[in-house]
């Protein structure tokens, strides 16, 4: 018996390579790629990196500047992850089997999470741009649509997979529906939602400097203008603190979530 689950097992991760061999095979010829030409221009590119890729005395003249752009994109992010989260947790509620209102509103809060969860970033930022044009607000919203869409699916994932024993326990006692959000649902979930919200910070700390690129705000316009400028080195210089900022969020949060988890 066991012989023969391994056996399939072993025919199934076979026929799975092999349909990936063909896939990727096709791919390469459809596309014309040349795989040896791909990898001389990859040791090209990083010996061209570190030879020009890199701060000088005089990109660091212009660090305050950067600096403040950087931290103009840290609270966008955080501000739009935290306003998205507050009305996530309100439609996630609505639309968790544990705490929905009714069927109805489960379907549409559901669709709502899904809709903005699965547009790419990029998609809602140019969308925006038709209506905002080029501004703070449009990177705003951008971020804020996608967050609510994430944070929404998450947090009824959180509810649903809470413990129903304190919630059964209180409906036995006849209290109402606040009463069992406040004192069941939510402090059962809450460490998880903070995880979630924490790891959705990571993301758009990321994701907004893309952002700024479309929208020409925040860290990811300095970029744009000193690379479009051909000032390597400054540029250089923004991405290495966008290095330093990503890490040192993602090691806050870590030790954030070692402790309430």
């Amino acid at each position: 018996m066991q012989a023969d689950i391994f056996k399939r097992r072993r025919n199934d991760g076979l026929i799975f390579f092999a349909v990936l061999t063909v896939l990727t095979v096709g791919s390469l010829i459809i596309t014309q790629y040349d795989l040896q030409k791909g990898f001389i221009s990859t040791a090209k590119a990083i010996i061209w990196g570190i030879s020009n890729f890199y701060p000088d005395a005089m990109s660091m003249t212009k660090l305050t500047g950067i600096l403040l752009k950087l931290r103009e994109t840290v609270l966008m992010s955080i501000a739009a992850t935290t306003v998205a989260a507050v009305l996530a947790m309100v439609l996630a509620l609505a639309g968790s089997r544990t705490t929905r209102i009714n069927s109805l509103s489960s379907i549409v809060t559901r669709g709502i999470a899904s809709l903005f969860r699965n547009i790419p970033l990029v998609a809602w930022a140019m969308v925006l741009m038709l209506a905002f044009s080029q501004s703070p607000l449009t990177g705003y919203l951008a971020l804020f649509i996608g967050s609510l869409g994430f944070l929404t699916r998450a947090f009824m994932e959180t509810i649903d997979e809470a413990s129903n024993d304190s919630v059964e326990a209180l409906q036995a006692t006849g209290a109402g529906y606040f009463h069992i959000i406040f004192q069941a649902v939510l402090p059962s979930s809450m460490p998880q939602m903070i995880s979630w919200l924490l790891y959705m910070i990571e993301t758009n700390i990321r994701d907004a400097t893309l952002v700024g690129i479309l929208t020409g705000t925040g860290i990811g316009f300095s970029f744009d203008l000193y690379y479009k400028r051909l000032d390597y080195h400054t540029a250089s210089l923004v991405v290495i603190l966008i290095v330093i900022t990503v890490i040192t969020i993602e090691s806050i949060s870590n030790n954030i979530r070692r402790v309430i988890l």
